[in-house]
C-alpha cells in the first residue's frame, strides 16, 4: 500500500473540453472550464498551482505542485451515473433514458397513478424551485404528485409534506423505481422532492431529498475495498449514485460548502481507505441553469478551500480531483456536455509533479485506487500508480 488514505473529489460537471466522440452527442465545441475562463477573469491561484487550468489544453507546466492530466469518457451517456460508474470501473454500454423534450409517456404516467392512487400533474422539464412554485398550490388542493424531470436521466416527484408525509412520498418513489426498471422507461434515478411552506413561499426540503438509483450492474472498486475491510466514506450524492453498494459510511451534503466541511472533518479522522466526495452545485445550480457567473464564483469559492484541504493531508494521503462529465453554461439548453474531465493528483510525497499522458478512461482513476489498496482490478481501467513519484 502506497497511500493509507485516498480522498477523491468530484467537481460535478467541470469538463475541460470536447471528447473525441462529442459529435455523437451534438456537443462539438463544448468546454465548461475553458468557456468560463474566456468569459471572465477567474481568480483561482491555488487550483492553478495544482495544474487544473493546464488541463484545458494539456499545456506543459513544470511549476506545479501536483500531477495533472485529462481522462476521456468511454461509458455511453453523459450523466452522473455514467461518469461515476466509469470512475469506479463499471462499464456501461447503454445510456439511461431522458425525457426532457416531451415529458414521460402517457402509459408511464397512467401506471404511476395506478400504483400510487394519486393524480399526476406537471410531467415536463423543469427546475425544482420553478415547478413547486408553479404547481405547489394545485398540489396542496388536490393531493396530487408533481412529476417532472431535469436534463439528467431522472424522474422527480414533488409533494408538500402537509399533504403527503415525507415517509409516504418515499414509498411512492420506491414503487415508481420498480416500474421504471422496464427498458422503455429506464431512468437513472427517481428523486423524492418534499417541500413545505405556503403559496408564494414554497421551499424544497433539501435535506429530505432521497434518490433511488438503479443498482450498479456489477461490482465496482467500492465493493472491492469494502469486502477487503477498507473504509469507503461517501459524501454528497455518491451513495445515491451507487445505491449504497460498496459504502461503509454515508454523509449527506446538499451544498458544496457542506460537502467540503464534511470532507475536512473526515480528514481529521483516523481510517484506512477511500473518502469519495461530490460537489453537486456546479452542475445543479450553475451548469443546468446556464449561470456562468455563478459557476465561476463557485470555482473561486472552492479555490479558497484548497489550502485547507492540502494542509490536512498527511504523508500517507493522496488527493485526486476530477469530474464526471461537462455542463458548459455557454452551450445549448443547459444540458450535460460530452467532455474530457480533469484529473489532478496531489500528495506531500511527490518529488516531481508534472503533466501525465492523457488517460484513456475515467476508469483509470478507480484502477489506480484499487492498485494502491491491492484489491481486485476493475473490469475496465489501467492504473497509473507507478507513475506517481
Amino acid at each position: 500500500m502506497k497511500f493509507k488514505r485516498v480522498f477523491l473529489l468530484v467537481l460535478d460537471s467541470l469538463g475541460v473540453g470536447e471528447s473525441i466522440d462529442a459529435d455523437n452527442y451534438q456537443d462539438k465545441g463544448a468546454n465548461t472550464l475553458g468557456h468560463i475562463m474566456e468569459k471572465g477573469d477567474l481568480f483561482v491561484p491555488n487550483l492553478k498551482k495544482l495544474g487544473l487550468l493546464n488541463t484545458i489544453n494539456m499545456a506543459e507546466n513544470e511549476d506545479v505542485d501536483a500531477y495533472y492530466t485529462i481522462a476521456r469518457p468511454t461509458n455511453v451517456g453523459k450523466d452522473s451515473l455514467a461518469g461515476h460508474y466509469e470512475i469506479m470501473g463499471i462499464e456501461s454500454k447503454r445510456a439511461f433514458k431522458t425525457f426532457n423534450n416531451s415529458g414521460f409517456p402517457r402509459e408511464l404516467i397512467d401506471t404511476i397513478e395506478q400504483v400510487t392512487g394519486r393524480r399526476v400533474i406537471g410531467n415536463k422539464y423543469a427546475e425544482t424551485d420553478e415547478i413547486i412554485n408553479e404547481l405547489g398550490e394545485r398540489q396542496l388542493n388536490y393531493g396530487s404528485l408533481i412529476i417532472y424531470t431535469s436534463a439528467d436521466s431522472n424522474l422527480q416527484v414533488a409533494a408538500h409534506e402537509d399533504v403527503i408525509p415525507v415517509a409516504q412520498l418515499y414509498q411512492y418513489c420506491e414503487k415508481i423505481r420498480e416500474i421504471t426498471k422496464r427498458d422503455e422507461w429506464r431512468v437513472g434515478r427517481i428523486i423524492a422532492r418534499p417541500f413545505t411552506g405556503k403559496p408564494g413561499k414554497f421551499k424544497k426540503l433539501s435535506n429530505e431529498r432521497r434518490d433511488y438509483a438503479i443498482k450498479p450492474p456489477h461490482h465496482s472498486v467500492l465493493d472491492s475495498l469494502k469486502e477487503n475491510g477498507y473504509s469507503v466514506i461517501a459524501i454528497g450524492k455518491i451513495s445515491d449514485i451507487f445505491d449504497g453498494e460498496g459504502i461503509t459510511k454515508i454523509m449527506k451534503a446538499p451544498t458544496n460548502l457542506e460537502a467540503i466541511n464534511k470532507l475536512t472533518n473526515i480528514m481529521d479522522k483516523n481510517f484506512t481507505g477511500l473518502c469519495f466526495a461530490n460537489l453537486n452545485e456546479f452542475d445543479s445550480n450553475y451548469g443546468h441553469k446556464q449561470d456562468l457567473e455563478g459557476y465561476a464564483k463557485a470555482i473561486e469559492e472552492l479555490d479558497v478551500e484548497i489550502p485547507i484541504l492540502l494542509n490536512k493531508l498527511g504523508l500517507e494521503d493522496l488527493l485526486i480531483i476530477t469530474a464526471d462529465h461537462g455542463n458548459d453554461p455557454t452551450f445549448h439548453g443547459g444540458e450535460h456536455t460530452r467532455e474530457n474531465v480533469p484529473v489532478v493528483i496531489f500528495s506531500r510525497k511527490f518529488m516531481e509533479p508534472k503533466r501525465l499522458n492523457m488517460l484513456n478512461s475515467l476508469a483509470d482513476i478507480g484502477a489506480t485506487i484499487a492498485d494502491n489498496f491491492e484489491v481486485n482490478k476493475p473490469l475496465i481501467g489501467n492504473s497509473f500508480l507507478d507513475q506517481l513519484k
